[in-house]
């Protein structure tokens, strides 16, 4: 089947919009596939729900460095296909699937530093061994993720987010039947409860892992990126995403670390403050995760345009996915503000729950407070693109990461030295977002993103494929 092009205005909403909307599906497909299983489980008890969002978090913290390394993938097969250097976009995919081979070994010997944390932190009894359960399980899949993260940023660098899309969402399918499947023991199955939600989410990113080899090594594919001529170990490529990709890396690594204590700290407040954090952090995470699919749209965008030496289409690029990372954030601003009883009480048990009863009034009000910052999430989001996507990485790393550690320590002052309400906890996490979000906003109109390069152009050009191409 021959390819569909569409000639776009560059750097205009429909450009942005091109690569973003499948970005945003993409990681609707995600929320839909976290978002299930913690709904299924809420549906047995909360100490469940909890102990999955928890070791879900924990899991995902060991693998953070290196899908912070597969996630930069994006902007340097950008940058590469903007400078004309089409066939070293398939060299770059080889040498994070390189990083993530070396780093499969190093997340499994970090399993007990994470049990410390557990015990540390105080976790519940009843919560703390199915959290154990379900974050072993999810350890073992990492590997799967890692290169899944990786052939995602390759087709986003290159603008085909159309195939990250169709991934996403056979992931998200067979994640959500199996789920259904291994929880509650339906087809004749043992109900295996959280290690069914565990081998459930592994199976689902199989399935995507997939989708997206069959893409990569389509006969299409291999002869506009010379794949076969790809898998080496190319010093300066690893060396460029080692050195990039690195704060992106530590930053999310730290960060994820900071959000994971923070979720402990409300937890270890007891059974009902943690199911209402739980229930918050679910729509959050809802909120917030189809913005980044507007932000990896920007990234590959500016990275396109800042590799051929264009950074007013680069700036172009990041004011149309301001507009559209808006229209969805007031959307859910609506949403936020005018049902938040409705949001809450999805994740109601079958049966009669305490603990659910009395984790609902708390819940409540920290989503409606949630309102107040969703609109600044969209600036947040798509600024961090921007400047990523133009190589400041450095910058962006250490504004996020003293933001996190310093609500963390805020957070640990407030529940649990001066023994405050998780209601005044919760609007310091919203008041400290706020305020990150100006620093953000500064440092792009400054402009010194403007002046970055990664790569540096090559003559004479090959064609590069039009937004949009399938």
């Amino acid at each position: 089947m021959p390819a569909i092009k569409l000639h776009l205005k560059e750097g205009g909403m429909a450009e942005v919009l091109a690569i973003s909307l499948p970005m945003v599906i993409s990681y609707a497909c995600d929320v839909v596939m976290v978002f299930t299983d913690r709904l299924f489980l809420a549906r047995l008890n909360p100490e469940l729900m909890n102990a999955v969002m928890a070791g879900g978090l924990a899991s995902f913290m060991l693998m953070s460095f290196f899908a912070g390394l597969a996630g930069f993938t994006t902007a340097l097969v950008a940058q590469h296909l903007g400078a004309k250097r089409k066939r070293d976009c398939s060299v770059v995919l080889t040498q994070a699937l390189i990083f993530s081979c070396c780093a499969y070994p190093l997340i499994l010997i970090s399993r007990p530093a994470v049990y410390w944390l557990f015990s540390f932190i105080g976790v519940e009894k009843e919560q703390l061994g199915p959290q154990i359960t379900y974050f072993n399980i999810l350890l073992y899949g990492s590997i799967i993720s890692l290169m899944r993260m990786s052939l995602s940023g390759f087709f986003s660098g290159i603008g085909r987010t159309r195939i990250v899309m169709v991934a996403s969402f056979a992931a998200m399918l067979v994640n959500v039947v199996l789920g259904y499947i291994f929880i509650f023991g339906k087809l004749g199955l043992p109900a295996w409860g959280i290690r069914g939600a565990a081998y459930a989410a592994i199976l689902g990113s199989f399935a995507g892992l997939l989708i997206l080899l069959v893409a990569y090594f389509s006969a299409h594919n291999r002869r506009e990126y010379n794949i076969e001529n790809s898998f080496r170990f190319d010093r300066n490529l690893a060396g460029k995403l080692l050195y990039f990709g690195s704060p992106t890396g530590f930053e999310m690594f730290l960060n994820i670390i900071a959000f994971n204590t923070m979720v402990m700290i409300f937890h270890s407040l007891g059974p009902a403050t943690a199911t209402a954090a739980t229930i918050v952090f679910n729509w959050d995470f809802v909120s917030f995760v189809p913005l980044i699919g507007i932000e990896i749209g920007v990234t590959s965008l500016v990275g396109r345009h800042m590799g051929a030496g264009h950074p007013e289409k680069a700036h172009r690029s990041t004011m149309s996915g301001l507009k559209l990372g808006i229209i969805y954030s007031t959307f859910i601003f609506i949403l936020f503000v005018g049902f938040p009883d409705m949001l809450v009480n999805v994740f109601q048990p079958a049966a009669a729950s305490a603990i659910f009863a009395s984790a609902a009034p708390t819940a409540i009000f920290m989503v409606r407070l949630a309102s107040i910052y969703v609109l600044v999430e969209a600036m947040l989001c798509i600024f961090v693109g921007a400047l990523r996507g133009a190589g400041d990485t450095l910058w962006a790393m250490r504004m996020s990461v003293i933001l996190h550690w310093l609500l963390v320590a805020v957070l640990a002052l407030v529940l649990r030295v001066l023994r405050l309400s998780p209601e005044i906890g919760w609007a310091m996490v919203v008041f400290f977002f706020l305020a990150f979000s100006g620093f953000v906003l500064l440092r792009y109109r400054q402009g010194k993103w403007r002046s970055m390069r990664i790569v540096e152009p090559v003559v004479p050009p090959e064609i590069i494929p039009e937004i949009g191409e399938v």
